[in-house]
């Protein structure tokens, strides 16, 4: 049995509830395509499993990737998510 944690899987609900910086919360999915085509990442496969783990997306040093795995982490740890 391994004592490591468990790694944060971020999902679509994340991406949809996250604080963004218009007048309605959450990131578009073309917008969320776009960033996955920029960095290598299979969307398809996102929608499929219903999200990625959060190394994946904060090795893109994305500066909406990584505010989108903090608003994962808060949602997680005050147990909304």
């Amino acid at each position: 049995m391994s004592d490591a944690p468990e790694e944060l899987f971020v999902t679509l609900d994340h991406l949809h509830s996250v604080p963004a910086w218009g007048s309605r919360p959450g990131y578009c999915h073309r917008g969320a395509r776009a960033l996955c085509a920029q960095y290598g990442l299979d969307w398809t496969a996102i929608v499929r499993d219903g999200g990625i783990p959060a190394s994946a997306l904060l090795a893109t040093g994305d500066t909406l990737a990584l505010h989108l795995v903090e608003h994962a982490r808060q949602e997680v740890t005050h147990g909304n998510g």
